[in-house]
């Protein structure tokens, strides 16, 4: 069994963010497939600008992220950052503000999950 934070900071410009949000979304799947795994999938800083844009339908990479939301939230403060939070709440994904409207990785390192940032 493990336990996986895979966090997503790479912003949606250029194509080596793509990369890494592919790479961090695969990552991701790869935890939520196993039953035994638990995942928190985060998107926080310019991350969280994948939101709506994973939400189209026509995105290349949609299913693949439809496959783990279930596992997603973000970071509260940065979604209202960068002009996100409304379209983060319409998406339905979780909006997290443990640490002065951030999520708190040292509350995740507390509970023995691994950081893994994309």
């Amino acid at each position: 069994m493990a336990n996986a934070a895979v966090v997503i900071l790479a912003g949606t410009d250029g194509h080596t963010n793509l990369g890494r949000l592919v790479n961090g979304l695969e990552a991701a799947k790869e935890f939520a497939d196993n039953d035994e795994d638990e995942l928190e999938l985060i998107f926080d800083g310019a991350g969280t600008q994948w939101i709506p844009e994973l939400e189209a339908e026509d995105h290349d990479y949609h299913d693949l992220y439809q496959s783990v939301k279930a596992d997603a939230s973000a970071c509260d403060y940065c979604s209202g950052a960068f002009g996100v939070d409304e379209a983060v709440a319409d998406a339905g994904v979780v909006q997290i503000d443990d640490n002065d409207g951030h999520p708190s990785i040292r509350s995740l390192v507390d509970d023995d999950y691994e950081i893994i940032t994309f």
